[in-house]
């Protein structure tokens, strides 16, 4: 498992500070690490496997299949591969372009493939080609494993009938720029392709199916995560019409999207498959960690650390700069009053902010939190006891090499003495080079989870 790595100007601005916040941060990492994971879920004894709550007799199939697709792919794949041992038949793992450390420790029946996420391309298309035809074949005597975690949706792309990846691409820009949660962009996308949405279930039946899920959707939602391809859906083409009419989607959409979605919606299509569907008679699912897990050891270490530490919510959702001002009053409160916790405090909250896109900058949602919680605390005098971080649990926040940002009373200071205006960035969702230039960027590189955000307020 990675650890945060700070640029240097990080710890020249307050080190005291910000050598006691990076424990908290790495504890959240290691509590969600994949492996430990998978191995606490998955238990072989002799030719038993237990797989959370359910036994397979492991001598009823003649193979087991190994299928993973999500940013933990290679690291869910090793402890699963360690398992199994000589059981294991064969497999396929899809990760995101340069996720796949680890991989050469591998079985060689085990291929490895990456893609890109978050827009999808054709090495993706390629690998669920694969994937499917590795589903598809098998039979009611084999057991087909699957490793679903965050970036699944993305990776496992195969275009619906009369759909290209051209427009899948452009379908998932338009839905990525617009605001779209998570959910409304998976309920289209379940719509669009062949594999979501209890899909890909629907091609491994009648085979055993077990799924394990590394959750990165608020609330661990089954048929969200990674959109739902091993679970019965609960999204309609009603549901996903409504997507497009609500964000105003149909001058950014394809054609042939607005064709297949209008041909659904009259009934020519049919739905994903639903609950009480019998291809799910032998399907289960087992959540091995979430934001909470994270979230609960961030304020574990914070507490022996010192911190009175509490969690108040995992459920966190909306625009990144409305979450960071409700960060900054959390804090200001707790620094005023002692509400809810007395200095030294650390506030912890979990989930999965949006962004709606208005200029052309680089960043993510934690950089923009981030950014947005600066020019707050650089206004008020409590500003000065509040630090303020926003980490992406998988240390790709957006498409760049950080995994989110921290924010203190002195960020819009540091930026300004390089030139940087911050509510101009900000305006221009162009957080990154302002926190690189104010040392305030988190990197910690691939992490091989992925389990939602987290933000800390911390007072001292």
């Amino acid at each position: 498992m990675s650890t945060i790595h700070f640029d240097p100007a990080i710890l020249l601005a307050d080190p005291e500070r910000r050598r006691r916040i990076l424990p908290v941060l790495e504890a959240a990492l290691h509590a969600v690490d994949p492996g430990p994971a998978v191995r606490a879920a998955l238990r072989r004894t002799g030719d038993r496997l237990a797989v959370g709550e359910a036994v397979y007799d492991l001598d009823q199939f003649q193979r087991v299949l190994l299928l993973g697709f999500g940013k933990a792919a290679v690291a869910m794949g090793l402890a699963a591969a360690e398992v199994l041992g000589d059981r294991l038949t064969a497999g396929l793992l899809l990760t995101k372009h340069g996720h796949a450390a680890g991989a050469d420790a591998l079985p060689a029946s085990i291929a490895v493939l990456e893609a890109g996420h978050p827009v999808p391309d054709a090495a993706g298309v390629q690998a669920a080609q694969r994937i499917a035809a590795l589903a598809e074949g098998a039979t009611a005597r084999d057991l087909v494993l699957c490793l679903i975690s965050g970036g699944g949706s993305a990776l496992l792309t195969l275009p619906g009938a009369g759909l290209t990846l051209a427009d899948l691409q452009a379908a998932t820009a338009a839905l990525l720029r617009c605001g779209a949660s998570i959910n409304e962009i998976n309920a289209l996308r379940k719509h669009l392709e062949q594999l979501k949405g209890g899909q890909l279930a629907r091609l491994a039946s009648p085979a055993a199916l077990a799924s394990l899920v590394l959750s990165d959707v608020v609330g661990s939602p089954l048929d969200v995560i990674a959109s739902g391809p091993t679970v019965p859906d609960r999204s309609t083409w009603a549901e996903a019409w409504q997507i497009v009419r609500r964000y105003g989607l149909e001058p950014a959409l394809p054609a042939a999207v607005i064709q297949r979605l209008r041909a659904g919606l009259a009934g020519l299509l049919p739905d994903t498959p639903t609950v009480g569907d019998p291809l799910f008679d032998r399907c289960q699912t087992v959540v091995v960690a979430d934001n909470g897990r994270a979230a609960q050891a961030a304020a574990a270490q914070a507490e022996a650390l010192g911190f009175n530490a509490a969690l108040l919510s995992t459920f966190v959702e909306g625009e990144a700069r409305e979450v960071a001002r409700v960060a900054v009053a959390l804090g200001r409160e707790a620094a005023a009053h002692g509400r809810p916790l007395a200095a030294p405090a650390c506030l912890l909250l979990g989930g999965e902010t949006t962004v709606t896109l208005a200029g052309q900058g680089r960043g993510g949602r934690n950089q923009e939190l981030a950014l947005a919680a600066a020019l707050a605390l650089a206004r008020v005098p409590e500003g000065q006891r509040i630090v303020i971080a926003a980490l992406a649990t998988d240390g790709s926040d957006g498409p760049t090499d950080s995994a989110g940002g921290l924010a203190d009373a002195g960020t819009v200071t540091r930026g300004l003495a390089a030139g940087l205006d911050a509510a101009a960035h900000l305006a221009n969702n162009d957080a990154y080079p302002f926190l690189l230039a104010s040392g305030d960027l988190l990197r910690t590189g691939p992490t091989q989870t992925n389990v939602n955000d987290l933000l800390a307020v911390f007072v001292f």
